[in-house]
């Protein structure tokens, strides 16, 4: 499979600058002075730059190829780590968060639908769940080498390496074979945003849960810290395991075949974290709740990416790859949000039983009011 060393590469750099700061710049506000609110509007500007980017990407890589834009997103995503290095103010901090989710939004996007467009049809299940085990894989490393380095030495260094490992990224991306993207006619130039519904729906369900997850987990369990730290490398372990191994599965059976038991073993996992919240069930629990939740999340990660690729066929694959980003993104932001609000009210164990609620409901929901299923010849 020529190109795919390179992609997985590439993209393995570019989301481990990401790992490394995403803790550490709200970390280094709040240090220095900055209010909660600020630290926290960090990570949400970040985001919301990279969400309405997002759309945009398949028609700049139509216009301009995946390499430039690939290229600079890794610049954006990088290079404007280093005015950290200057100033912590929120006149700093906040449009350096912009740029770089601009950057990261180009990434996300066509690092996915270059995969679709470089793997053989036969093997694009395994082909996308590699690519998911690099990025996985570069995240496991940048998030606690990130603040380890910051609480070892400062976090100079930390946004040092968030500049150059993007930007390394580049040395891959000069690897990367000329991909001449697939157009379509007048008739058919319109992207299938309808066909698309249920595989986003299903990714931002699963992303919700992960969110509230990530976010809340330590703050709902406090006496057990050492438990859910190792809870949540247990969730990001057996993700790679679920998501690569559904992508096998999927080049036999078909894209979309394990979304309804990914979604159901996800769901059903959360209620042990629900227990957990309310101090009932000991390490085993949560900690066989965080492999479940992740075997069940990487299976709707790669499934739901497959199904969006068949339904959206050939000519489509960068709306179907923003189509699952945007539903990955806005569904993590949106679940700390939401189940942060109910944690609030209700307290964490309604929470995350409300997130075991919602990650099955909310697909069958997008399935029931979306359309038929749409033949498309894979990409």
């Amino acid at each position: 499979m020529p190109g795919l060393p390179a992609a997985w590469a590439m993209a393995a750099g570019a989301f481990a600058g990401f790992s490394l700061l995403l803790p550490v710049v709200p970390r280094a506000v709040a240090d220095a002075g900055g209010s909660g609110t600020l630290a926290g509007a960090v990570t949400a500007v970040f985001m919301g730059a990279t969400v309405l980017t997002q759309p945009a990407v398949p028609r700049l890589v139509r216009a301009r190829g995946y390499r430039p834009v690939l290229a600079a997103g890794c610049l954006l995503l990088g290079l404007p780590s280093l005015l950290l290095l200057l100033s912590l103010h929120p006149a700093v901090v906040l449009p350096t968060s912009v740029v770089r989710g601009i950057g990261f939004g180009m990434i996300t996007v066509a690092s996915a639908a270059l995969v679709a467009e470089l793997a053989p049809a036969r093997l694009l299940g395994r082909a996308t769940g590699a690519q998911g085990i690099a990025i996985a894989a570069a995240q496991m490393v940048g998030l606690p080498l990130g603040l380890a380095v910051a609480e070892r030495a400062s976090t100079a260094p930390v946004f040092v390496l968030g500049a150059a490992v993007p930007t390394l990224a580049l040395v891959a991306i000069a690897r990367l074979p000329q991909v001449v993207t697939r157009q379509t006619g007048a008739a058919g130039s319109r992207t299938p945003l309808r066909a698309l519904a249920l595989p986003a729906v299903a990714i931002a369900a699963g992303a919700v849960a992960y969110g509230g997850l990530t976010s809340l987990l330590s703050i709902a369990v406090p006496a057990a810290s050492g438990q859910v730290a190792l809870a949540l490398a247990l969730i990001s372990a057996s993700t790679l395991v679920g998501r690569y191994g559904a992508g096998a599965v999927a080049d036999r059976i078909g894209a979309g075949r394990l979304l309804p038991a990914g979604l159901g073993l996800a769901a059903v996992a959360m209620v042990p974290f629900a227990l957990a919240a309310d101090n009932r069930g000991g390490a085993a629990v949560l900690l066989g709740a965080a492999v479940a939740f992740g075997l069940g999340f990487g299976v709707v990660q790669n499934d739901a990416l497959m199904l969006a690729f068949r339904r959206a066929g050939p000519a489509h694959v960068g709306a179907a790859s923003a189509a699952w980003n945007i539903g990955f993104d806005a569904g993590t932001g949106a679940g700390s949000l939401l189940l942060g609000g109910i944690a609030t009210v209700a307290g964490y164990p309604a929470a995350f039983a409300t997130a075991a609620l919602l990650v099955p409901i909310l697909p069958l929901l997008a399935r029931i009011a979306g359309p038929s299923e749409r033949p498309a010849a894979a990409p």
